[in-house]
């Protein structure tokens, strides 16, 4: 009879909580408002997940024609502004934002999406949830689309 060796170890119990943790892809993306490094003197970076917060939101608010060779490139949000303000306009900004994440952002998976009509300020709020597949970690992006007179 083979004696246990140490390192021979079974798991026990429930498996389905076990987790494989593998090292994780840094993501990088420029930080639009060009912030300052006060030391460097070089512009700050967003990383991992803030990037990613950033890449959702520049494409929730790029239209159609924006982005050159790109032209199918957006949430087209910005042309809806001006259309009446009812349910198929809710309808269509919320196609716009489903197609656009899930066409050209697969480092997520899209949760759940909130137009709330704020009439009174001519304007749209939008929230945006999702997970970050790589990290497991929920989050949001909030916009408030508004019409100038």
């Amino acid at each position: 009879m083979a004696s246990l060796i140490q390192s021979d170890k079974s798991i026990i119990g429930d498996v389905s909580k076990a987790k494989v943790v593998s090292k994780k892809k840094p993501w990088r993306d420029l930080d639009l408002s060009l912030k300052i490094h006060p030391i460097r003197k070089d512009i700050i970076p967003l990383k991992d997940d803030v990037a990613i917060k950033n890449a959702v939101k520049n494409l929730l608010i790029t239209n159609f024609f924006e982005r050159p060779f790109q032209p199918a490139l957006g949430a087209n949000l910005k042309a809806l502004l001006f259309e009446p303000a009812d349910y198929v306009t809710r309808i269509d900004m919320r196609q716009g934002i489903v197609d656009v994440l899930t066409k050209y952002e697969p480092r997520i998976d899209l949760l759940k999406v909130e137009i709330k009509d704020l009439a009174d300020q001519n304007a749209y709020n939008i929230i945006v949830f999702f997970r970050i597949k790589e990290y497991d970690t929920e989050d949001k992006v909030e916009i408030i689309l508004r019409r100038l007179k």
